[in-house]
């Protein structure tokens, strides 16, 4: 077996998306080939109603396939297909934008109006980008979870992991994602996939990866134990671990614990023209789609 060396750490940064969202974007508007297959990713994350309530009004995608994965507070849904459905704690919605969808998401808290939640872009080949758009809202009640005897947990969202096999189906790029969480002290190992492209997102407590680097500009304390450099993230939160290659993972917790989201895919390796909401192989595609959407063509389904 060989362990996944760390090739690069970062943090979530503040940013403003929709008509006012306060979030952080983990990662996005890079280089793409780095999270191959996956785009962007946004941890919205706020207990102040006056920063998130104006939500993510009516808006286009072509090309791409949403995961959207809410922890406290509720999303409201509605699309251009007719879909409409509420998100709620530990819920999931997958939406495939395809040849184009025109949808909103409307999120509000919980009764201490807290509300937190991710949103990650997964690419779209090009064989598939002008597919017909889909939809589907997924409950806390059907995403299974396997623990393990020393108290560890796992959220099979998508892909199947320790026999468990998720809800959500039918992604382009066969993406894995899951949400684990290891209890105070406990060291895991969890097996990848060897060609895909492995990401994790530290969002409680803390926890060390193998040769992790230590994000810039957080405090970090190194102690060396016979020949393993121990780094340990002393708060973990909004911290993206990038993986190279190999077929596992290791994970240290922390004195609180750890939770993150780990995140495969096989990656696509196409041509990538993206501005906003829209992604397609080339500029043309890109000039074509919101030509269409200034005369009315946009939408192919109705």
């Amino acid at each position: 077996m060989t362990f996944r060396p760390v090739t690069a750490t970062s943090t979530a940064q503040p940013h403003i998306e929709g008509a006012g969202v306060h979030l952080n974007r983990v990662f996005g508007f890079e280089d793409p080939s780095l999270t191959d297959p996956f785009l962007m990713m946004d941890d919205f994350r706020n207990d102040d109603p006056r920063l998130y309530s104006k939500g993510f009004p009516w808006h286009p995608h072509r090309g791409i396939e949403t995961i959207t994965y809410v922890l406290e507070g509720e999303v409201e849904h509605a699309d251009s297909l007719g879909n409409r459905g509420q998100l709620g704690p530990g819920s999931v919605q997958w939406m495939t934008a395809g040849s184009g969808i025109v949808h909103q998401e409307m999120p509000s808290g919980d009764a201490q109006g807290r509300m937190h939640g991710f949103q990650l872009w997964a690419n779209l080949p090009k064989s598939l980008k002008m597919t017909t758009p889909r939809y589907q809202d997924i409950t806390q009640g059907d995403i299974p979870i396997e623990g393990d005897e020393d108290g560890t947990t796992v959220k099979v969202i998508i892909g199947s992991f320790w026999g468990k096999t998720g809800p959500v189906d039918g992604i382009a790029a066969n993406p894995m994602l899951l949400d684990i969480s290891i209890p105070a002290g406990r060291r895991k190992t969890f097996p990848v996939d060897t060609r895909a492209n492995a990401l994790a997102y530290v969002f409680a407590g803390s926890g060390r990866f193998r040769d992790a680097s230590a994000p810039m500009g957080i405090k970090v304390e190194k102690e060396y134990r016979g020949e393993e450099l121990n780094i340990r993230d002393m708060s973990g939160n909004r911290t993206l671990i990038r993986f190279g290659e190999g077929d596992e993972i290791t994970v240290q917790a922390g004195d609180e614990g750890v939770r993150f989201l780990l995140m495969t895919g096989r990656p696509i390796q196409e041509p990538v023209a993206w501005h906003g909401p829209i992604v397609m192989n080339t500029q043309d595609e890109l000039r074509e789609a919101f030509k269409e959407l200034r005369n009315g063509t946009f939408i192919k389904v109705g």
